[in-house]
């Protein structure tokens, strides 16, 4: 009976445009968010996966892509499409990825967005200066529940930006091990996001 419920009330969301949701989110509404992030997941996906022929990391790169645009809501730009926005946070996370692997896929596979679009700007007015204070308390929220180790490599990956292999060498673990606990903690927060106001 729950499940229809919340199948119901996410169902609302799909008649609101991408600016009412991103209202919506940054007043507190999760559900918004993950209804405004489902437009566009699956093309972003598809492009993900076009580029890296790997499910795996198509699926790694997409919730990467989800927490930042999460975290990078309250600055974006209406002056472009929603969708042009976060197609250049997904572009940026590719290139990442590609840095990190230092393999043979070339960073021009992502193709460039319009030109001017920049998903984050350095200057936040002062509404936008509330609404980053409001959305830093939910997000402390969000990984004050989380172990401290989880918590640490979300905040060295998401907030300080460490590649993999810095945040190896900060906390003196294997590469491997420091990949496997970051998609568990990915994993972990995408859910504390989406879960969080089905919870209320």
């Amino acid at each position: 009976m729950l499940q229809s419920v919340l199948r119901m009330e996410i169902s609302n969301y799909i008649v609101l445009t991408d600016k009412q949701m991103i209202d919506l989110t940054l007043e507190g509404d999760n559900m918004a968010f993950e209804a405004l992030f489902n437009r566009y997941k699956d093309a972003i996906y598809k492009l993900y996966l076009q580029r890296t022929g790997n499910d795996d990391d198509s699926k790694d790169l997409l919730q990467e892509t989800f927490i930042k645009v999460f975290l990078n809501l309250e600055r974006y730009d209406s002056r472009y499409t929603f969708g042009q926005w976060v197609y250049v946070i997904a572009r940026n996370t590719f290139v990442d990825f590609v840095r990190r692997r230092h393999d043979d896929v070339s960073i021009n596979a992502f193709p460039e967005a319009a030109p001017g679009i920049n998903p984050v700007d350095t200057e936040a007015t002062p509404e936008e200066s509330i609404i980053n204070s409001q959305r830093k308390l939910q997000l402390e929220q969000h990984l004050g529940k989380m172990a401290q180790k989880y918590r640490t490599l979300i905040e060295l990956r998401f907030f300080k930006e460490y590649s993999y292999e810095e945040i190896a060498a900060e906390l003196d673990m294997p590469l491997g091990t420091v990949k496997t606990q970051i998609h568990r903690a990915r994993n972990q927060l995408c859910r504390f996001i989406t879960e969080s106001d089905m919870m209320k």
